[in-house]
């Protein structure tokens, strides 16, 4: 359940936070940009499908499918990324390594999202594809231009995540989602989500 919780938003979108300014005090602007659009674009993606399951019941029953797994895109989208900075100073191996543990930590997170029931294989294994795409097209393209550690850039980093995590006990997300739901469909409640991002 604690491997579990790395997929909270409110874990994955101060890291993310975090990452950003990392490059952004480094004034790597194009890299920091990247990361900003594709994980932007993922957390959005994901959103619109867990809206248009409550407001109108869209997905696929027939794969049990409702909407894409927050969790299980936070986490191999966010930690490979940052596992990826982090050894940014080391050689390619090291990178690699960095990679594959952290896309394997997001892989182990979408199992035990299906083993304790809080999605069904299909929505956990469409957010590991989803978050899998979004950190390793990052690293494709950002390349050598990503940053090394340094201290001023850690000390960044930390600060970023502790604000972002401080902001995030205040956002609701999920009841925000709620509200979007119910306000495009017009119906009185929204069609139940569950699941593990639910709790978000």
């Amino acid at each position: 359940m604690t491997l579990v919780r790395l997929g909270d938003l409110d874990m994955t979108l101060p890291l993310a936070a975090a990452a950003f300014c990392w490059m952004a005090a480094a004034r790597a602007w194009r890299t920091a940009m990247l990361w900003g659009l594709l994980f932007g674009g993922g957390v959005m993606l994901v959103g619109a499908s867990k809206i248009a399951f409550m407001a109108w019941g869209s997905g696929l029953p027939a794969l049990g499918f409702k909407a894409v797994s927050g969790h299980a895109t936070g986490v191999t989208a966010v930690f490979p990324t940052v596992f990826y900075l982090m050894l940014q100073g080391g050689g390619p191996a090291l990178r690699r390594s960095a990679v594959v543990a952290g896309v394997g930590l997001g892989l182990l997170v979408g199992v035990l999202l299906v083993v304790y029931g809080f999605h069904t294989a299909a929505e956990a294994m469409a957010g590991c594809l989803l978050g899998a795409a979004i950190s390793l097209a990052w690293i494709r393209l950002a390349g050598a231009s990503a940053v090394a550690p340094s201290l001023a850039r850690l000390g960044w980093f930390a600060l970023a995540f502790l604000a972002g995590a401080w902001l995030m006990s205040f956002a609701h997300v999920g009841w925000w989602m709620i509200r979007v739901a119910t306000f495009l469909s017009g119906n009185d409640r929204p069609f139940p989500l569950g699941g593990a991002d639910s709790l978000c």
